[in-house]
């Protein structure tokens, strides 16, 4: 009794704590009597209620003074004081009241009674407030006061400073245990591998189980263990199968961890492997086990066999629910879990936080943006609060969907409910204002956060990037350095990105140097930045430049880089590079990237190969709104409006939701044809049935299908109703529709909006030119030309080119002539006198020029389409189909001399006229004579 009297004057020598002290293991303790502490009016006691134990643990102190009087009086008084149940009933005391030095005074004098609940003596304390380092400042304060303490608290102490990262108290522990020779003993070695593992890397962790003599089975689990937390996968791995030869039996968490080892390497053989341990051992009701089987199936992508594990464990508990259910999230079975989560219910398993977030991060995902915000509102309303994870999914959906009101709505959220301060949140915010084009609140939200990371840095960076605000991107990345931000590859692969989309080629590929004086290399996004930006701009030679460029320096190629040289291969015409494109994506199994499908369709559709672009387009198992759009713009080229309404037919059986890009292909699919009746039905129902508000581009269309369908006066009418001011693109669809109708006062009027909005356009004074040579003013003609001759302005040389035996050959109206002009003319003589045979007569409305009816046929002879054509007939074998590009719309001669090529030497031919294609087939053409 007596030598226990000077516990309790230690205990109550000291103020509780109100805040939290810094780490500094030093405490100043007065010893004073116990007398002093208690009230003048505590409780009275009998000896004989203490001494018997009757003692009622339910009921609760009222204060700090109660506690430390009656903890007196136990001492004092009862012979059994320093039982469990006692001990356990003043700890929780102490800690209700804040007192929590005292709760670990208590604790480390009655270890050997409190050793087994350490871990749930440090749940206790931190739930109600205590600082874990506290407990270190009691035990150093103690060992200073000459207490000697044995192995368990030595090895419980390691345990805190492993909890702390408290790398040099763990350090003094360990050479206390090696002064006392306790570190020998394999409970204390499992405490150090965890200690050193945790504050010292694997390394350290692995060199104390090494100079370990007995490889006993705790230790060979910590070393494991330690290896797994530092996330050491395939070491970790290899120390099982060590362990296994050596026939030491592993527990339960160390089979756990394996099996997401095996999860996280993707080592599905092995995982088998340890599922045969797991049932040859007789482990399988071990739930713990069960839930890390359905993990590792589920990451290996084996979704059949984690059903299985799933299916037949008989306790499922809710972690073992959550699993299944985020392995078919994850995978895109969202259905399947939505049942799983029903089902889940029906069996009186309540689903957690958890189970909604795996719902809403898999819709994320997999693209379901407006089902994530749908599961949120559902969340919220069956009394969830969404958590960071739940917040952070929900900020991301809006991200994509553009939803910046939502966004907004979210982020009054987040302030009310006091989550502005987490990192991932804030950084998220950046992102949706980023991306929603709200730089100004973006900002705001970046100058609020405390604590930036890179990531939020890299946000705001690119979103001034990619607006074009150079000199703000470049602030932001000085003033990142300033403040001990390092940029990593991003930060400069966004500047990349924006340098390149805004046709600042040069800066791009000067940042990219920038990148390698920085000590890092540039990666596939850095040149995949730039040779998007290229195709972007067209500056498709460019593109094909960097990539060689980005294959010497040895970077492969990943999907965005594949769906932009597709890009620039459409802007060219290159349909060979096309195909060896195509099966480099067939090699590396781009083939099922959305955006690589949808590119090799344009790709296909804008080559000359339409049949191949409608196999790429059946063969997608999951067909986008973006591969839709991709076919129904491939059919709006080639002139075949019938198709592309047919197909839109599908797309809404299929349940797609059209879009503004829907609609433009669309329409120009009906202004190609001539189906203005559809046409006009379409633009009516688009905001009606669809929700789509026309834009500039919509109207545009409208103007041309009305245009070129002869409807000059509605053209003009329906500009003046446009709810927005006409742009360059309608006056120059009422202005092509004028010279292709006569219409000179028309096209006066137009041209004089056109000359205004684009003084420098050059191809808008060359239709003006031929709408006066159609009805014979020449004199204003030379007035469009003295005009043009002094602005400065020039019309760029005609060119066509083709391919034959892998070389190109082009055609112009300037620089050299083809070496074989020679036998090109002969042969073109020899066809256009047999297509004179069948009806042929040159129409020289086609010629803008005052001469003769003779010198104009000679000029229609001339012209490149006509040649590469010729050439094409001449150097390819007969089978072949021949494509010629060609850099301005093709006038009705060369149209109808294409179409008895066709005819008399029995070959289909492609021909692109700058936006579409014509294609020729038997003295016919797709266009149905309608461009």
């Amino acid at each position: 009794m007596e030598a226990a009297t000077p516990l309790f004057h230690f205990i109550s020598s000291h103020q509780p704590l109100t805040q939290k002290q810094p780490r500094c293991y030093s405490t100043n303790f007065g010893l004073v009597n116990a007398a002093e502490t208690l009230p003048e009016t505590s409780p009275s006691i009998s000896l004989e209620s203490l001494s018997s134990l009757q003692f009622d643990y339910d009921k609760k102190f009222q204060s700090l003074i109660s506690v430390r009087a009656m903890h007196a009086k136990m001492i004092k008084l009862s012979t059994e004081w320093d039982s469990k149940k006692n001990m356990q009933y003043f700890i929780s005391g102490y800690l209700e009241f804040g007192d929590f030095q005292s709760a670990a005074v208590l604790f480390f004098m009655g270890f050997a009674e409190n050793y087994l609940y350490w871990n749930s003596f440090l749940e206790e304390y931190t739930y109600f407030g205590g600082n874990p380092c506290e407990i270190l400042e009691v035990f150093s304060e103690l060992h200073s006061k000459g207490v000697n303490f044995n192995i368990e608290i030595l090895a419980f102490v390691l345990k805190i400073c492993s909890k702390l990262r408290d790398m040099w108290l763990g350090l003094e522990v360990h050479a206390c245990l090696i002064k006392k020779g306790f570190d020998l003993d394999v409970y204390t070695k499992s405490a150090l591998m965890n200690f050193y593992g945790r504050c010292c890397g694997t390394e350290s962790a692995n060199k104390v189980f090494k100079e370990t003599s007995m490889h006993v089975s705790l230790l060979w689990n910590e070393a494991i263990l330690v290896n797994l937390r530092n996330e050491k996968w395939a070491e970790g791995l290899q120390m099982f199968r060590d362990m296994q030869a050596l026939l030491v039996k592993a527990n339960s968490l160390t089979i756990s961890k394996v099996l997401q080892a095996c999860g996280k390497l993707g080592a599905l053989d092995e995982g088998k492997q340890i599922h045969g341990y797991v049932i040859r051992y007789a482990l399988e009701s071990n739930i713990l086990i069960r839930t890390a089987l359905i993990n590792m199936y589920v990451k290996n992508d084996n979704l059949k066999l984690a059903r299985v594990v799933f299916d037949s464990t008989d306790n499922r508990n809710l972690p073992c629910w959550n699993s299944i259910i985020s392995g078919y999230t994850s995978l895109g079975y969202l259905d399947d879990a939505w049942e799983l989560f029903h089902e889940m219910k029906t069996c009186n398993i309540k689903p957690d936080i958890i189970t909604w977030n795996c719902l809403l991060s898999g819709h994320f995902h997999h693209g379901s943006y407006l089902e994530v915000l749908a599961i949120l509102r559902r969340m919220q309303s069956a009394g969830y609060q969404p958590n960071r994870n739940s917040i952070t999914s929900a900020l991301q959906a809006v991200s994509e969907l553009g939803y910046l009101r939502i966004g907004k709505e979210i982020h009054c959220h987040v302030l009310r409910n006091g989550l502005d301060y987490d990192l991932h949140i804030a950084t998220s915010l950046v992102d949706v204002y980023v991306k929603n084009e709200d730089l100004t609140s973006a900002q705001a939200v970046f100058n609020c956060m405390t604590n930036r990371n890179v990531c939020a840095w890299n946000s705001l960076i690119s979103g001034y990037s990619c607006k074009g605000h150079f000199e703000k991107a470049g602030d932001l990345l000085d003033q990142m350095k300033e403040e001990g931000i390092k940029p990593d590859i991003v930060t400069y692969n966004s500047l990349v990105s924006g340098y390149s989309t805004s046709n600042c080629i040069k800066e791009a590929l000067g940042m990219i140097k920038r990148i390698k004086s920085s000590g890092m290399s540039p990666n596939v996004i850095s040149w995949t930045s730039l040779v998007s930006g290229c195709s972007q701009q067209g500056y498709f030679r460019e593109a094909f430049e960097f990539l060689i460029q980005m294959q010497d320096e040895g970077i492969k190629v990943n999907s965005v880089t594949v769906s932009s040289l597709l890009q620039a291969c459409a802007g060219l015409s290159l349909l060979h590079i096309g195909k060896e494109i195509h099966c480099l994506c067939i090699r590396n199994d781009f083939i099922d990237d959305v955006y690589v499908s949808t590119a090799l369709i344009d790709m296909y559709s804008k080559c000359g190969n339409l049949e191949n672009a409608q196999k790429v387009f059946q063969g997608l198992e999951d067909k986008t709104l973006a591969s839709w759009n991709s076919m129904i713009t491939g059919f709006a080229i080639y002139g075949l409006g019938t198709e592309a309404i047919l197909l839109f037919d599908k797309m809404r059986e299929a349940n797609i939701q059209p879009d503004a890009i829907t609609f433009i292909a669309l329409l120009s699919s009906c202004k190609h044809s001539g189906l203005l009746d559809k046409g006009w039905k379409y633009f009516d129902h688009m905001k009606t049935d669809f929700g789509v508000i026309p834009t500039i581009e919509h109207y545009s269309c409208m103007v041309d299908l009305l245009g070129r369908g002869g409807y000059l006066d509605e053209a003009l009418d329906f500009i003046h109703s446009m709810p927005m001011e006409p742009n360059a693109a309608v006056w120059g669809a009422l202005l092509t529709s004028c010279r292709i109708h006569g219409n000179v006062e028309l096209g006066e009027l137009a041209a004089e909006y056109l000359f205004k909005l684009e003084p420098y356009n050059a191809a808008n004074y060359a239709l003006m030119m031929n709408l006066y040579a159609l009805s014979n003013r020449w004199k204003d003609v030379d007035r469009i030309r003295d005009k043009m001759e002094a602005m400065g302005v020039k019309i760029g040389p005609v060119w066509s080119w083709l391919k034959v035996n892998q070389r190109i050959h082009i055609f112009s109206t300037a620089g050299k002539t083809h070496p074989e002009e020679g036998e090109i003319y002969f042969e073109l003589y020899k066809l256009i006198s047999e297509m004179k045979r069948l009806g042929y007569k040159s129409d020289t409305k086609c010629v803008y020029q005052n001469i003769s009816e003779v010198e104009k046929e000679k000029v229609l002879l001339a012209h490149t389409e006509k040649l590469a054509i010729t050439y094409g007939l001449m150097r390819t074998r007969n089978t072949a189909p021949i494509t010629v590009i060609n850099n301005t719309r093709i006038c009705s001669d060369c149209h109808t001399v294409a179409k008895h090529m066709s005819l008399l030497r029995k070959r289909e031919i492609f021909l692109k006229d700058g936006v579409r294609f014509h294609h020729f087939r038997e003295g016919k053409c797709s266009c149905c004579d309608f461009w």
